[in-house]
């Protein structure tokens, strides 16, 4: 506090970060990136442990027997599937009935924004049916969920066979104290956004459904089960949901206990843990786990039906089974006990989860790091940005300079209008509503004099305004009166890089992994632009830091963490889809990113491209 209250020490501080400020900055860039490298190394981690007390211990004894007649009602379930042509409702109603569950039915319909390519979908319509096993020792205030979808051809039939092989063994125990509901929902995300909006008495996205004839409690948790072999090699962890949430960290604590307690082997991003953490090849093995979590919570997108239970403040999480070349095998016997084990603890439970870590990051199942641990690296990217508004700062509030004669320079002096710096902002705001409008109303008439289909028509249209959006700084300087001036592009970058600096921070806070990636790209332009660098160079380099060519490399990137590369027009084919996915989970389920690009960070480089333009 001495040395900010004191003028001579805080102007001598104040000097020395302005003369240091493109070191400093360069470093604190380095030193960001070093250190999320870092985060995966095992030392630097943290082991999982399980925070709820009522958790705690994995000592119940599971006894559920019926793999093979699970097996054999999911083999039924998809004779009956292929004669209905779907969901076959009354079959459901009756086998849900039979192993006394109360059953109700919930049908739907959806018309989305444009028609969803990858799935061959426009309007849809659909029925979710749900059974309820009532707590018999408790007064039915809370519930857990057990769903798995029914989807098209041969695939999750063995899920929802187990969840009634699961059903019929629950219903015969009597220490349950929540009630169980087991639904099964069509058309995946679509049918269980209109379940949750019915069970919560919500419609926040438009879509029609019919009440809900029966509820259980209030619901403490929630697991999604995909299973599509009836032999598993291992189990895969799928915690991903709407808008970067996670779950409580003890609901993946209490999975791994159970496959470790049981001997299933349990993957986290398709990824088996592994022992040789001090190797170069150990290491790498975390890193690209790690990314791919980080990329997949940067999406914003759910990656399993549990996703859309978060934004309810449910505990949820997806298991999926997955059947590879591994000389390992697990039977639905062995899951279903790993189920039973889960739901036991879960039945335990006197409080919501809350205990531990809603923000963490996973380089592996065993091993987790907080956010004390990563939010570092993300401040250390952000203090570039604060270190050239002070440096601004400093040099919008220092003296003009003098000639040789001693004449102040009055181009220097010249003060910046308030419409020189309003004018930008406003027009690159303008195109960002352009960019987020204009994709989906404009769809029709793309189609009638063009030979595109409706998604092609919405994609091409948003890469349509967001290029024009490069022709922006000359619109700009047409409707000012003369030239800008030398303090005028100063007192822009000002406002754009503390515009940058609190978007970037605020995305941060709700998901990080989205605000990290976009901190690499955009911090970088931030710091160094100016009017006066090479043209040609620094305008190719703001084309590669843009938000669609981020987009576009992570695309490929993610493919690589994935070990399924692609040449570039199966990646560029994969870019489109990307596109026209983001823009439907935003109109279907309320996923943030699409506006958030469009409104706000499009906008804000495009100030930054006028920076580099400025006359």
């Amino acid at each position: 506090m001495g040395l900010l209250s004191d003028p001579n020490r805080r102007r001598a501080l104040i000097s020395l970060l302005t003369r240091l400020n493109a070191p400093i900055c360069v470093v604190c860039y380095m030193a960001g990136f070093a250190w999320f490298m870092g985060l995966a190394f095992e030392p630097f981690t943290l082991r999982t442990y399980m925070s709820e007390n009522a958790m705690g211990s994995t000592m119940v004894e599971e006894r559920f027997p019926a793999g093979e007649r699970a097996l054999a009602t999911g083999r039924e379930f998809s004779a009956h599937k292929k004669k209905a042509g779907g969901m076959p409702v009354d079959w459901l109603v009756k086998t849900m009935q039979a192993r006394g569950l109360e059953v109700f039915t919930q049908r739907f319909s959806r018309t989305l924004p444009f028609p969803d390519e990858n799935k061959e979908r426009y309007m849809v319509k659909g029925t979710n049916v749900y059974g309820i096993l009532r707590a018999p020792r408790a007064p039915r205030t809370e519930a857990l969920v057990l769903s798995a979808p029914c989807t098209p051809g041969d695939n999750n039939n063995q899920a929802v066979g187990l969840l009634l092989g699961l059903a019929q063994y629950f219903r015969n125990q009597i220490y349950w104290a929540k009630d169980i509901i087991f639904l099964v929902n069509e058309h995946d995300l679509i049918g269980m956004q209109a379940w949750l909006e019915g069970y919560h008495h919500t419609n926040t996205t438009g879509m029609e459904w019919s009440p809900l004839q029966g509820r259980g409690g209030s619901i403490q948790a929630a697991l999604s089960l995909e299973l599509s072999s009836d032999v598993i090699t291992s189990m895969d962890l799928v915690l991903e949901g709407l808008n970067g949430q996670l779950p409580n960290l003890d609901l993946a604590n209490l999975f791994y206990a159970f496959c470790q307690k049981i001997g299933v082997l349990c993957t986290i991003q398709g990824k088996l843990q592994r022992n040789d953490w001090d190797s170069v090849s150990g290491y790498s093995h975390s890193v690209q786990t790690l990314m791919l979590m980080v990329m997949k919570q940067a999406s914003g997108r759910p990656w399993g039906d549990h996703g859309l239970f978060l934004r309810y403040h449910i505990e949820a999480a997806t298991i999926r089974g997955i059947n590879s070349f591994r000389q390992y095998k697990t039977d639905v016997t062995t899951i279903g006990r790993l189920l039973e084990g889960m739901y036991r603890k879960l039945n335990n439970l006197l409080e919501r989860l809350h205990q531990s870590y809603f923000f963490y990051l996973m380089p592996s199942l065993s091993h987790f790091v907080s956010i004390g641990y990563y939010m570092p690296a993300f401040g250390l990217l952000a203090v570039i940005l604060l270190l050239r508004a002070l440096d601004l700062w400093v040099q919008l509030a220092s003296p003009p300079p003098r000639t040789e004669d001693g004449v102040v320079d009055t181009e220097q002096m010249s003060s910046p209008g308030v419409l020189s710096v309003l004018t930008p902002l406003v027009i690159s705001h303008l195109t960002g509503v352009a960019l987020y409008k204009l994709p989906i109303h404009f769809q029709e008439m793309a189609v009638e004099h063009f030979p595109v289909s409706e998604t092609e028509a919405v994609v091409l249209t948003a890469i349509a305004v967001y290029t024009a959006g490069l022709a922006l700084p000359h619109n700009t300087h047409r409707l000012l009166s003369g030239e800008g001036t030398e303090q005028g592009w100063r007192v822009l970058k000002l406002v754009a890089v503390l515009y940058l600096a609190v978007l970037l921070g605020c995305t941060a806070l709700i998901n990080f992994s989205l605000g990290f990636i976009l901190a690499l790209t955009l911090v970088p332009v931030a710091a160094f632009v100016t009017p006066h660098v090479p043209k040609a160079l620094s305008a190719f380099i703001l084309v590669i830091l843009s938000p669609a060519c981020t987009l576009l490399f992570s695309v490929f990137f993610f493919q690589e963490l994935q070990e399924v590369p692609v040449s570039f027009l199966e990646g560029w084919m994969l870019y489109l889809s990307v596109i026209s996915q983001g823009i439907l989970d935003h109109f279907l389920y309320g996923s943030l990113v699409y506006p958030l690009i469009a409104l706000l960070v499009y906008p804000c480089w495009l100030l930054f491209w006028n920076i580099l333009f400025w006359k």
